[in-house]
């Protein structure tokens, strides 16, 4: 066992209660629930582990937390760090279905369970402890930037107004993004990239109130319109089939193929985690390809007329739906919007409503920068070689385009975490096991030594 690897088991006691501390003060954005004690308890795990910080709040929406930890004595003052995370999670209903209290960060059987634990809480603890464990022995070898968001669970909206406002304040090197995790494998995944995103809300309404359903023979309904302009949109075998949604792409290149063919989509543990139900919609050899680099147009929620307990017959005044699609690389959020709206139009739907609810661009980091480079070898170290999976992309989104942008297109964005793929982020029983969460922490060290040596 290395000096770190025993400073770490030592702190880990520490880490942990921190994680619970963390995971015990709801931060629902899409709710607006404890958004302002969020942030109060940030900012004191960023001062204990002796860092500086700024609310950045300014540009309206949840307030961005920017905090900074500079070198010790012989750290290196020329290399700087950036992470990204945020402090916001998915609502926890259904309440129902979780085994511990989503806010209880209960430990059962090596693991804890709460909402956010995985999906970002747990990261974000394994940074700042990884740090609070240099700045006792010796000091950071570089310096270390947070950029510490409170939206991103309902699309980022006021990061980019913060990025264009206080870009200056976030300047690094390279950054290491909010998350990853370990597949079925047990290989830890070091991501380079994101799917965008367009979040939609179709809304048709058919009348001022909910009406007797005998007048279903001649009245119109709204919940079958919505249904069908639906079905309009994607054929029985799940090809989207609005006019112009696949122009543009930019088809991967065939390393970045390979690479996804090396780790191919584990369909029978899919099934597993998530209790499937039906067969993928895609053939198991081509799954991971379309994880990674194909677009979505998927239902995320329905809501219309009566659903409660017994019956109520009626035709529904209104009818709502969640649309959310995943973009990549050569596709434009606004410019999908457009053509939902002209795919309605054409086909007699003119009276759907659409409003983009959030929106992301689709980014990829350059694969062979050498701070990927530092990455995968630290990780080597920590994890083992045979136990890398290294990824393009992911199937997910975030808002990682931004800090292209506005920070530097050239400057390499890596994603690195704690997470497992069981741990059924944005569901019941979310949960982190605290294996992994420990080795991460070893991790975090680890690069930080690798970054602070490496060449300026």
């Amino acid at each position: 066992m290395t000096k770190w690897n025993q400073l770490v088991k030592e702190q880990l006691p520490e880490a942990i209660s921190a994680l619970q501390h963390y995971c015990r003060q709801p931060s629902i954005s899409s709710q607006g629930i404890g958004i302002a004690e969020t942030v109060h308890l940030l900012t004191e795990l960023i001062r204990e582990a002796r860092g500086e910080y700024r609310l950045l709040d300014d540009c309206g929406g949840n307030p961005v937390i920017y905090a900074a930890f500079e070198p010790g004595h012989n750290g290196n003052a020329n290399k700087t760090i950036l992470f990204y995370n945020h402090y916001d999670v998915q609502p926890p209903e259904p309440l129902e279905e979780w085994s511990y209290p989503p806010f209880g960060a209960e430990l059962h059987d090596g693991k804890m369970y709460a909402r956010g634990v995985s999906d970002n809480k747990g990261d974000l603890i394994v940074r700042l402890q990884a740090i609070s464990i240099m700045q006792k022995n010796g000091g950071l070898p570089c310096r270390v930037k947070f950029l510490i968001e409170g939206e991103e669970e309902i699309g980022s909206p006021t990061l980019e107004k913060v990025l264009q406002k206080h870009a200056g304040l976030f300047e690094a090197d390279a950054s290491i993004w909010e998350w990853s995790q370990k597949n079925k494998e047990e290989k830890i995944e070091i991501i380079m990239g994101v799917k965008g995103m367009c979040y939609m809300q179709l809304d048709c309404e058919g009348s001022d109130i909910d009406i007797h359903s005998q007048y279903g023979s001649v009245l119109d309904n709204p919940a079958w319109r919505l249904i069908q302009a639906l079905a309009s949109m994607r054929t029985v075998d799940n090809r989207i089939t609005v006019e112009g949604f696949y122009d543009g792409i930019v088809p991967p290149a065939e390393e970045l193929l390979q690479w996804s063919r090396d780790y191919p989509f584990d369909a029978e543990g899919a099934k597993q985690i998530f209790g499937l139900k039906r067969p993928l919609i895609v053939d198991e050899k081509t799954a991971r390809d379309a994880f990674l680099f194909e677009p979505t147009l998927t239902v995320c929620g329905i809501e219309s007329g009566y659903t409660g307990r017994g019956t109520k017959t009626i035709l529904p005044k209104r009818s709502q739906v969640k649309l959310d699609c995943r973009l990549v690389p050569g596709q434009v959020p606004e410019d999908i919007a457009r053509k939902i709206r002209a795919h309605l139009d054409k086909h007699g739907f003119d009276d759907i409503r659409v409003t983009i609810l959030g929106s992301l661009m689709p980014f990829r980091s350059d694969i062979h920068h050498p701070f990927a480079k530092t990455v995968i070898q630290t990780a080597e170290r920590v994890y083992g070689a045979d136990y890398i999976a290294l990824l393009p992309s992911f199937g997910g989104s975030g808002p990682m385009s931004l800090f292209g942008q506005y920070l530097g297109e050239d400057k390499p964005i890596v994603s690195i975490g704690c997470s497992w793929w069981g741990d059924r982020i944005h569901a019941p029983n979310e949960s982190i096991r605290l294996a992994d969460f420990e080795q991460a922490i070893h991790f975090m060290v680890e690069l930080f030594l690798s970054f602070g040596e490496a060449e300026a």
